[in-house]
């Protein structure tokens, strides 16, 4: 038997953030997909000129499969993560997702939130002594929605900013 106590639990549809990556990190992927690219190439290549010849060997079939297998591999776990890297805000968890690597973050464990107007940074803190934290690394323009989406669906998070004149104030003790 269950009894209702008029508290119904209304639970929110996941929210995405898309990762914003600098020009560097992105002529970074694109040099990595040019190395898998090559590396394919270059397999190939080596395949053409092996099964003009004696092509009996069991190493080097292997070290042919080896290098296809890890060039595609590269590629893919790159354009994963141009494609999928975000953060997503359900009702119980913070998810950091790269491509193929997900991290978790509990809500209940976030005890505040920062932003840093003078460094446009938004910092998400694990503990009071702000020596547990990740940094957040979308638009600036959706840092507010970030922030509110967070702290509705959990009223215990904090929320403070800096401005860049208290952001110099501090570095210059």
């Amino acid at each position: 038997m269950s009894y209702d106590c008029g508290m119904e639990q209304t639970q929110r549809p996941p929210k995405r953030y898309p990762f914003k990556y600098s020009a560097l990190a992105l002529t970074l992927f694109a040099l990595g997909l040019a190395l898998s690219a090559a590396a394919f190439a270059y397999a190939t290549w080596q395949l053409v000129d092996f099964l003009r010849g004696d092509s009996s060997s069991v190493y080097a079939w292997m070290k042919f499969a080896l290098f296809y297998l890890a060039s595609a591999l590269l590629a893919l776990f790159l354009i994963s993560m141009l494609i999928r890297s975000q953060y997503v805000i359900n009702d119980t968890h913070l998810v950091m997702q790269l491509g193929i690597i997900r991290q978790k973050y509990e809500l209940s464990r976030i005890y505040s939130v920062h932003l840093f107007r003078g460094s446009g940074k938004l910092a998400v803190y694990f503990d009071d002594f702000k020596t547990d934290y990740i940094i957040i690394v979308v638009k600036e323009a959706w840092y507010e929605d970030f922030v509110r989406e967070l702290t509705a669906r959990n009223e215990k998070i904090a929320f403070s900013f800096s401005t860049p004149e208290e952001e110099d104030e501090i570095k210059k003790k």
